[in-house]
């Protein structure tokens, strides 16, 4: 195992991204085309699910929400765990929600979906057969995972206690982020975005995609159906735009420096 992917299985780590979405066929289809995907069947514990691989290897999970469910498509972030039914009981413990499980997800590993106290869905994996992403940073894989909460002060703790990050604010009057540290690596960041959060959505994780051309992979979402919420700009990290696919699924992608 990589010292990267190490890092990757560090309880509070970030280990895995799945979407449910309405049309599992549809889905597939646009993620195979935008990013190189090839789907195989997953667990099947909360209806049709597919796990997605890049040369052979898991990078994401996408799944079917059940014809009466009307929940908004989402991309979710799952937090590796030791024991999720310990973690379970801390979110509870520290003013959390725990809405799923934990529960068994077939020999693969155990899960849960929670809520922070301001209502950002994040999920729960204690990996068995299936650890989590087996490959980050590549051009089609999961680079970074973000919380957009409207203060980060608020949630800090929540997100200390119950994974043992350690918080390390940007330094910076006009800028409220927080990079997640476990170990001395960062894994994970908060975003307080003010009134700039939606009123209609809440609290979110965002996930972030590599991809080789931010602009050219832009291009390529109008082209199968999805729509810019940010149009390229540059940043630190890297040139970075605000994508949803042809559900509204919102997602970043960016293109490493």
């Amino acid at each position: 195992m990589t010292t990267e992917a190490a890092t990757r299985r560090m309880p509070g780590a970030p280990c895995w991204v799945s979407l449910l979405a309405h049309s599992l066929s549809a889905t597939q289809e646009f993620y195979g085309a935008l990013f190189g995907w090839e789907f195989r069947p997953g667990p099947q514990h909360f209806g049709p699910y597919a796990r997605a691989y890049l040369d052979g290897r898991e990078v994401a999970g996408v799944g079917e929400l059940p014809g009466d469910r009307h929940l908004p498509v989402a991309w979710t972030t799952y937090l590796a765990s030791d024991d999720a039914d310990a973690t379970a009981e801390q979110i509870r413990c520290c003013g959390g929600t725990v809405g799923v499980g934990p529960l068994d997800a077939d020999d693969a590993g155990r899960m849960a979906l929670g809520s922070d106290p301001e209502g950002a869905i994040f999920g729960i994996w204690q990996g068995r057969s299936m650890m989590g992403t087996a490959v980050s940073g590549e051009p089609g894989t999961p680079v970074w995972n973000e919380l957009v909460t409207r203060e980060t002060r608020i949630v800090e703790p929540f997100y200390e206690r119950v994974f043992g990050f350690e918080p390390e604010a940007v330094d910076a009057t006009d800028f409220d982020y927080v990079t997640l540290h476990l170990k001395g690596h960062p894994v994970a960041g908060i975003h307080g975005v003010g009134d700039a959060l939606p009123r209609d959505r809440g609290p979110y994780w965002m996930t972030y995609f590599a991809v080789p051309d931010t602009d050219a992979a832009v291009r390529r979402v109008t082209e199968l159906g999805g729509r810019v919420l940010g149009p390229p700009q540059d940043s630190a990290h890297g040139r970075l735009a605000t994508v949803a696919d042809g559900e509204g699924a919102s997602f970043r992608i960016i293109q490493t420096r």
